[in-house]
């Protein structure tokens, strides 16, 4: 089975644990627009995350990093990890 999509990722994880775009960028630092981007379009959309962008994300919302990065790019993993 295919890793999910940073976009489904993301909603799933919003939707369970109830936060808000908002919510996550406060978390994480990173901007809510970006946020909103990421969980529409995903990682392969206009706006792209970072390798620091996906590892914060996994870690504010309790994600395994590898999982976040190969939601983002398919089966790339974050440099370094």
């Amino acid at each position: 089975m295919a890793e999910p999509d940073l976009s489904r990722l993301l909603r799933d994880t919003m939707r369970r644990r109830r936060l808000t775009p908002q919510a996550v960028a406060d978390l994480t630092g990173i901007r809510t627009p970006r946020i909103r981007a990421w969980a529409e379009d995903g990682a392969d959309g206009p706006i792209r995350p970072t390798a620091r962008e996906l590892a914060e994300l996994a870690d504010a919302l309790a994600l395994p990093l590898a999982g976040a990065a190969a939601g983002s790019r398919g089966s790339r993993r974050v440099a370094g990890r």
